[in-house]
């Protein structure tokens, strides 16, 4: 459910109303039974909650959503849209118990909606946000974000940091790690053989030979040389100008790109909406929404659930794709919470 204070309830109650997910997977949700019953209530959706109390499995039926609360005791009264640290507890306790569920093997993957960076940390949850929180949860020895949209698939260096400490954050492990973490997405997520990656370049001309900048030299190609004596077909640095239309094209698998916007606004360009987070290096799989909690327009209506949408679909893919090996018996998809 993520922040029961955002519009991660609203996002969820419209995905499972539409019929776009009917025959993707079954569905439980992770979070607080009487929220999300004031959710469809409010929205009047042609939905029915079902409680679910422990680990069984239900039967995808039309117009019901099963939903699993793991909150001690219900949650006190709170303001929608306004970060509080009891709803900020909750989305915590609901990822807890998502990440139980999928370690166990009574899911097949998690698909978060959005939590509030603030309200998590003023329930004494000292992390950044979900990704960090989920590797410390799964003991994953390195992890990154790798967001999905239309035809790209881009993994990132950093992620949140300002511009002008940009140049001094770039070292050559993190785009090592990076170009790796992108080659395992690849591979074992997406079954991409023998991926082409595209690394981007942090200046302009890829630093025209030094003339805008050294980075390119001194630290992104010796990244991108040592992931090529490893084998994985990683390009030397390219100028971001023209590397995300050749990816667009067809001509690399996915691209490696060194800070936020410079892979968020082609992302978005192509693909407003519907992308999705994909947390590469768990040994569960994860997406999420593109969004955050969107405090400023709960309550409206107006929240949009195609990037949820496209999250589940995305979980559900992988998780076929991991268990197309099985026997037969064990092929159906278990749920996606």
């Amino acid at each position: 459910m993520g922040d029961p204070s955002g519009i991660g309830p609203e996002v969820v109650a419209k995905a499972l109303a539409g019929a776009h997910l009917r025959n993707v997977c079954r569905s439980i949700v992770i979070g607080s039974l009487p929220v999300m019953e004031r959710t469809i209530k409010g929205l009047k959706l042609k939905l029915n909650v079902l409680p679910v109390h422990g680990h069984e499995t239900t039967a995808p039926r039309r117009g019901t959503v099963a939903v699993l609360d793991p909150l001690e005791t219900p949650l006190r009264k709170f303001t929608p849209g306004i970060a509080a640290a009891e709803t900020g507890a909750a989305s915590v306790t609901f990822i807890k118990k998502a990440v139980e569920l999928a370690q166990i093997g009574c899911v097949d993957g998690i698909v978060t909606a959005p939590i509030n960076k603030e309200a998590i940390n003023m329930a004494g949850c000292r992390y950044p946000g979900h990704t960090e929180l989920l590797a410390d949860l799964t003991q994953a020895n390195e992890s990154g974000m790798m967001i999905v949209g239309g035809p790209l698939r881009i993994m990132f260096v950093t992620t949140h940091v300002a511009i002008r400490d940009l140049s001094a954050l770039l070292t050559q492990a993190k785009i090592e790690k990076a170009i790796r973490l992108a080659q395992l997405a690849l591979t074992t997520l997406f079954g991409i053989k023998r991926p082409k990656i595209g690394v981007a370049a942090l200046n302009p001309h890829a630093g025209e030979h030094g003339l805008f900048g050294d980075e390119e030299a001194r630290i992104i190609l010796p990244a991108a040389r040592a992931a090529q004596k490893q084998g994985i077909l990683a390009s030397d640095p390219l100028p971001a100008d023209t590397l995300f239309g050749k990816a667009a094209k067809g001509s690399f698998d996915g691209i490696v790109a060194l800070y936020h916007d410079q892979g968020l606004i082609p992302l978005k360009l192509v693909a407003f909406g519907t992308c999705v987070n994909l947390t590469v290096g768990l040994p569960i799989i994860r997406t999420s929404v593109d969004h955050g909690t969107a405090f400023d327009i709960v309550g409206k209506g107006i929240a949009d659930p195609g990037s949820l949408i496209e999250a589940v679909r995305l979980a559900a893919r992988i998780a076929q794709n991991r268990t197309a090996g099985a026997p037969t018996n064990k092929r159906q998809a278990k749920h996606v919470v």
